[in-house]
């Protein structure tokens, strides 16, 4: 798992942040053994990764007023026995240091196209471009969107409450419950 990690660029059932330039790399951790990773990257005159090809629709959004960010690098170990809890505290996570913190309204993705339906029904993500090839994983992609003002109401409603995950076919009962929320952004401001 580590090496598989490492040959992404990435970091080796914690959870735990460091800042790495202009992204901040969300880690989940099993005992010592890193079992998932998401990084939050803030608009800045540079751009975003997604600027690569996906330049005028962020150019549209920012002339919108959009306040972006970005979430990638995203991997999960596969031996974890709940992926969709793990996912879900590594996506609340990167969150709070996106919307919670640093004030960012939307937020963007790349995905392949196969997994936009995922993304679309467990976090409310919309599709905001077709599909075209991102040359530096040699495959498809989308860029998708989400309202973090209305991914806070989703959190606030079904944070913490796994038991509803059946009847609301999304990540946000496994998000974090406000307790936990409030104790993580402590944290996260010391």
């Amino acid at each position: 798992m580590a090496r598989r990690y490492a040959d992404r660029g990435y970091l080796c059932k914690d959870l735990s942040t460091q800042a790495d330039g202009a992204e901040i790399i969300c880690s989940a951790f099993d005992g010592l053994t890193t079992v998932g990773t998401i990084a939050v990257r803030f608009d800045s005159p540079q751009g975003l990764c997604a600027d690569t090809i996906f330049g005028e629709e962020l150019k549209a959004l920012r002339a919108g007023g959009a306040q972006l960010c970005e979430f990638g690098r995203l991997a999960l170990d596969h031996h974890v026995c709940d992926n969709k809890e793990l996912l879900a505290r590594l996506f609340h996570l990167a969150y709070l240091h996106a919307h919670r913190l640093a004030g960012c309204k939307t937020l963007v993705i790349e995905v392949n196209p196969r997994h936009v339906p995922f993304y679309r029904r467990m976090l409310g993500f919309q599709v905001h471009s077709e599909a075209r090839l991102n040359p530096r994983v040699n495959a498809p992609a989308v860029l998708m969107t989400l309202d973090l003002v209305w991914g806070c109401e989703q959190v606030g409603i079904f944070g913490g409450r796994p038991a509803s995950a059946s009847c609301t076919r999304s990540l946000y009962p496994y998000f974090y419950g406000v307790e936990e929320e409030a104790a993580l952004l402590a944290k996260l401001r010391q």
